[in-house]
């Protein structure tokens, strides 16, 4: 146990700093799925980028005043199925699919949480839809909201290239028994970020692996100072709630937590906050051990 624990600190501590620019990719099981996560990079992001967030609050958890702000994409196989959830800028995705030895032609379904244009930048390869086979889902609120701004949105035409491939659907709560929107993926409200922001859970046997997209984007603060939001939230209340009630839930049901901005390997269990200067809650990485 103690080599493990060793092992694992070490494989954290190798991918700090420059070498997440790099692109990487690690698997984990999740019952009868494999979730992988494709890393987009990373850069260093400053703390006048939060709200909400307090001089103390900043001086505890953030002393030098910045966060690691990375993104991630996640590819989950199943039955012969693979599906991405979000592409990214593009960056490394193409890459790190090929050391997976996963083509573009193989990706069956592509889910998106929003349009942003880091979780949407891979759906094209020289102005064309990147993976020709690939259905694409995206919330109908998300698509409206989109669809109506004056300037458009890079994520809107890029859509456009998928043409009848495009599918919209409309999220649930999740404490809900709803539909799923594919084999062991139900599509779950997560609104604030964007109008329309989504997450994806997984259930599989004993395993729930949800899929929160941009939920959190500092991890150091917003886990335990959970009413701290960003710049970048297009209604910061309605992102408050929705990270409180996600964390609570996935909390007290164990879930398996993987964003798009949780620095690599992305992944892990969240715990409520014990200590006296934690109310919040304390996320804790998957072991880097685990996966292959």
């Amino acid at each position: 146990m103690k080599k493990m624990i060793f092992l694992c600190l070490t494989s954290l501590l190798l991918l700090s700093g420059k070498a997440q620019e790099a692109g990487m990719a690690i698997t984990y099981p999740a019952g009868e799925f494999f979730v992988s996560i494709l890393s987009e990079g990373g850069r260093t992001a400053n703390a006048g980028l939060l709200k909400n967030a307090s001089a103390e609050q900043l001086a505890e958890y953030l002393p030098d005043g910045t966060f690691e702000l990375e993104a991630q994409v996640f590819l989950v196989r199943a039955k012969g199925k693979n599906i991405l959830i979000d592409t990214g800028y593009g960056r490394y995705l193409f890459d790190n699919l090929q050391k997976l030895g996963v083509s573009e032609e193989a990706i069956d379904a592509i889910l998106l949480t929003h349009l942003h244009p880091d979780h949407t930048g891979g759906l094209l390869r020289n102005g064309q839809a990147a993976f020709p086979n690939a259905k694409v889902y995206l919330s109908e609120k998300e698509y409206e909201h989109w669809s109506k701004q004056s300037d458009g949105s890079a994520g809107i035409a890029a859509l456009r290239e998928y043409g009848e491939r495009v599918g919209r659907f409309v999220p649930e709560a999740i404490n809900s028994r709803g539909s799923e929107l594919l084999p062991g993926i139900r599509a779950i409200e997560a609104y604030g970020h964007t109008p329309g922001h989504t997450a994806f859970l997984i259930q599989s046997e004993d395993a729930q692996w949800l899929i929160w997209g941009d939920v959190a984007h500092a991890m150091p603060i917003q886990m335990p100072c959970p009413e701290v939001g960003l710049a970048f939230d297009s209604d910061l209340e309605q992102a408050v709630r929705t990270r409180k009630d996600l964390l609570d839930y996935a909390a007290k049901n164990q879930m398996t937590i993987g964003g798009m901005h949780i620095p690599f390997p992305a992944v892990g269990k969240l715990s409520v906050g014990k200590a006296a200067s934690n109310r919040g809650f304390v996320f804790t990485p998957l072991c880097l051990c685990e996966g292959f």
